[in-house]
């Protein structure tokens, strides 16, 4: 909304920003000296017993020489009540007798209309409240007594009751002078046909007004008395002052509260936030019968960076939960996400409150869950992880979820997180139990093998040699470090290669985790280099270019072209990559060999070879290697069969 010229600087003339501070600080009377307009207290905008927060109410100014918080009049009532620039600028205007001005004729009859409509509706709260003590109210009174709710927090949320029979409201209300076109368009009554009497919406049922962010009742929600209503919860409509989506349940009262306990509760109805608030948790929400939507996200964003999510346990609070998670995804941004705290199954908070008291509740919130563990337990408990296709439609499913969040640096960093889980998902057990196939995961060699397999290529050739196994590692890594766009474009290679040497797979794992950060630098490889170095292997670095076979490697150093770089890494990822499927296949041959048929070990020792030699092509030292190695791995085969010391006996 565009207000005029000159709005502005009258409505900080006529505040008083001392006053309006007043209602959130206490001035500290040793340093405070009105006359002056010079005021000092305690900060409201971060914890502390110093008076550190000075307002000069001449300027029209404050600033905290703790947390440097300053602005005006407007941003203190933006800070302090959780509030937009308009919504604070209102409540300022309020206060000094300034009406809004209103950017057109059509506007101002909006306005007009509306203030119309709330002026019914606090009419009807009113007529509701009235009714609560009445004869016909005996029921309504008992349920509110059995679910705990006491005589002050009763009037703290106006809760009222509709009679039944269905024209009691409409009736006090045209006794008032209030058209029945007025009531349908309020939502107050049935809609009119020709020829029907007015009928009240609500029939039967406790009512609990529903009110917007500055506290003017817009709507009502009515839980039924009756278990044969078809509805036990019924809202109003919308109308031109409601909007089902837009708005929350206790919102005004839950935004102030949030700005001192730094969060917002979002439990799911109205008896959920009215057990909240009485037990002293008075930052507390809810959705108004439907699932959170987009706008209601936002409106919780502008109240709490991370609001708590309070979920029943059962199986319909988890697929809320997941339905909420889907719908924020696109939406996080820095320090903006959700938390979730999951109530004991069977019970939401108004039974955990009644069961356990506030300090069963606070254990639950203190408990709560980020948004990033509710997801990553979805996404791992949705696969299975026993076979390698059944691992890579998990890693497909891993990145579809990371591209639906828009911002670029949150992505980022969930796509590091999720690096870390999935490396300890498919981390091998610490001591003997089943072997599980991932990132991290070494397969150990045997200890003593045959002499039939001593002089094969296995033993002789950089097969099995950890010095060449350091070479090509260390020249994957300088070629990373040097070239990192190359290293994002083959993240998926390098991830799935497990290094032999303890420093340089170390090294592997923070190249991963530091490697997005560092593509918008300047100079990235300069950027990752310092990265790795701050993360504590400036060591390895420098020892990787002294290694004679890599200084002098033309397609490894930062002058190479990127294609020539890239196509240099990948060819030693790809070798390593093949060398561990063949070490994973030697490594269960002792026990596979009582558990397999022979001609299945033999086929699958031959897939890991040829994969091997598929890596190799290209070398001028290649010849019949494929043979060659065929046949080593066949002799080692039956090395293993002619061993004793390996094989157990057959049943």
């Amino acid at each position: 909304m565009a207000l005029p010229p000159g709005f502005l600087d009258e409505l900080r003339g006529r505040i008083s920003l001392a006053r309006v501070a007043e209602r959130k600080v206490s001035w500290d009377p040793r340093k405070t000296n009105p006359g002056r307009g010079d005021f000092w207290a305690p900060c409201p905008f971060h914890q502390e017993k110093t008076a550190s927060f000075h307002v000069d109410d001449r300027k029209g100014y404050f600033y905290c020489f703790g947390c440097h918080a300053k602005g005006d009049a407007i941003d203190f009532v933006r800070e302090t009540e959780n509030a937009s620039f308009i919504e604070a600028v209102e409540i300022l205007a309020a206060e000094a007798g300034m009406p809004m001005p209103a950017p057109d004729p059509r506007a101002q009859e909006r306005a007009e209309a509306r203030k119309t409509l709330s002026e019914i509706m606090e009419a009807a709260v009113a007529f509701y409240r009235r009714q609560l003590s009445g004869g016909r109210a005996r029921e309504a009174r008992a349920y509110l007594d059995r679910r705990g709710l006491d005589a002050a927090t009763q009037q703290r949320f106006e809760i009222g009751y509709a009679p039944g029979g269905g024209k009691a409201l409409h009736q006090a209300l045209a006794a008032q002078g209030i058209a029945p076109a007025l009531m349908e368009e309020a939502g107050l009554i049935l809609p009119l046909d020709s020829g029907r009497d007015p009928h009240d919406r609500f029939r039967d049922r406790i009512m609990f007004p529903i009110r917007d962010a500055r506290g003017r009742a817009i709507a009502f929600g009515g839980r039924a008395l009756d278990p044969d209503q078809s509805a036990k919860y019924l809202n109003s409509p919308e109308t031109p002052l409601f909007s089902k989506g837009h708005t929350l349940f206790n919102v005004g009262p839950a935004r102030s509260a949030a700005g001192k306990a730094g969060t917002v509760i979002v439990a799911e109805g109205y008896m959920d936030v009215i057990a909240l608030v009485q037990a002293g948790i008075e930052h507390a929400v809810a959705p108004l019968g439907t699932a959170i939507t987009e706008d209601q996200l936002a409106l919780l964003w502008r109240m709490a960076d991370e609001p708590v999510i309070a979920l029943d346990g059962d199986a319909a609070g988890q697929r809320a939960a997941h339905r909420l998670i889907d719908l924020a995804l696109p939406h996080l941004a820095p320090g903006k996400s959700l938390s979730f705290a999951v109530m004991p199954p069977g019970q939401d908070p108004d039974d955990l409150i009644r069961a356990g008291g506030v300090a069963a509740m606070d254990r639950v919130l203190k408990a709560a869950r980020p948004l990033i563990d509710l997801l990553w337990d979805r996404q791992r408990d949705a696969h299975q992880l026993d076979t390698p296709e059944r691992r890579a439609g998990f890693d497909r499913d891993l990145r579809r979820v990371l591209e639906r969040i828009a911002d670029a640096t949150v992505r980022r960093h969930y796509e590091m997180e999720f690096r870390r889980r999935r490396a300890e998902l498919f981390a091998p057990p610490a001591k003997d139990g089943p072997r599980r196939f991932g990132r991290g995961s070494r397969p150990a060699m045997p200890a003593k093998p045959t002499p039939a397999t001593r002089a094969s290529l296995l033993a002789r050739s950089d097969f099995s040699d950890l010095s060449a196994a350091r070479l090509r590692e260390s020249a994957i890594l300088l070629g990373c470090i040097n070239h990192p766009r190359c290293a994002f474009e083959l993240e998926a290679l390098l991830e799935h290669t497990n290094f032999r040497s303890a420093d340089l797979e170390a090294l592997r794992l923070a190249l991963l985790e530091a490697l997005p950060e560092c593509l918008a630098a300047e100079d990235p490889a300069a950027a990752l280099s310092t990265a790795l170095a701050g993360r504590g292997h400036a060591g390895t670095l420098e020892a990787l270019p002294r290694l004679p076979q890599l200084r002098f490697n033309p397609r490894l150093q930062k002058s190479a072209r990127p294609e020539i770089a890239r196509q240099a890494i990948e060819e030693e990822l790809r070798k390593a990559l093949a060398q561990s499927g063949i070490e994973a296949e030697i490594a269960e041959l002792p026990q596979a060999l009582n558990d397999a048929p022979e001609g299945q070990l033999q086929w699958r020792l031959r897939e890991a070879a040829e994969a091997r030699i598929s890596a190799l092509r290209g070398r001028r030292d290649a010849g019949d290697s494929a043979t060659v190695e065929n046949q080593s791995l066949e002799e080692y085969f039956r090395g293993l069969k002619e061993d004793e010391s390996w094989l157990k006996k057959r049943r």
